[in-house]
């Protein structure tokens, strides 16, 4: 619980009147979660990429790697909650749509869109994107990007977590 009101003290610090939060990248953890410059940790909100850490699965490395090209340490971003979503997942991360201040790009959208990441509606809970989510996943699955062309036998079942063997 402390950790959790830490966390919570660690968002209010860094949120802007707009509710748009600025900080930098530290580095990336794997490819659907960073670190900031500050130490916090941020999992990208309503998506999932293939596990680097308890087994690695296909596409996990490469998952890694993409989130790394789009975001490299030192990188500008802006943080934005899904007033629909948790604000906290229960390991203590922040839960965001990470966006880059240079060009405004979504990035968990351009994971998606590229075929690194599939969405994921934790518990069936849909943010704001989850309809466009959805459509650029299949497109990319229809296309054999990323994920879906390495690993052709990943189910698609966007309310549980990727499962690429």
């Amino acid at each position: 619980m402390a950790h959790l009101l830490a966390t919570a003290a660690v968002v209010a610090a860094f949120t802007a009147p707009t509710g748009a939060t600025l900080t930098r990248v530290g580095h990336v953890t794997d490819g659907d979660t960073i670190v900031l410059a500050n130490g916090t940790r941020v999992r990208l909100v309503q998506i999932d990429t293939p596990e680097v850490y308890s087994g690695v699965e296909c596409f996990g490395p490469a998952a890694s790697r993409a989130l790394e090209r789009l975001l490299p340490p030192g990188t500008v971003i802006r943080l934005v909650a899904d007033p629909a979503l948790d604000r906290i997942d229960r390991y203590g991360r922040l839960l965001r749509y990470v966006v880059r201040a240079r060009d405004g790009m979504n990035v968990n959208i351009a994971l998606v869109r590229e075929g690194a990441a599939a969405p994921y509606f934790y518990d069936g809970d849909r943010g704001r994107y989850a309809a466009l989510l959805a459509k650029l996943a299949l497109r990319a699955r229809a296309r054999h990007l990323g994920l879906w062309g390495a690993c052709p036998y990943t189910p698609v079942d966007f309310e549980h977590q990727v499962q690429t063997g």
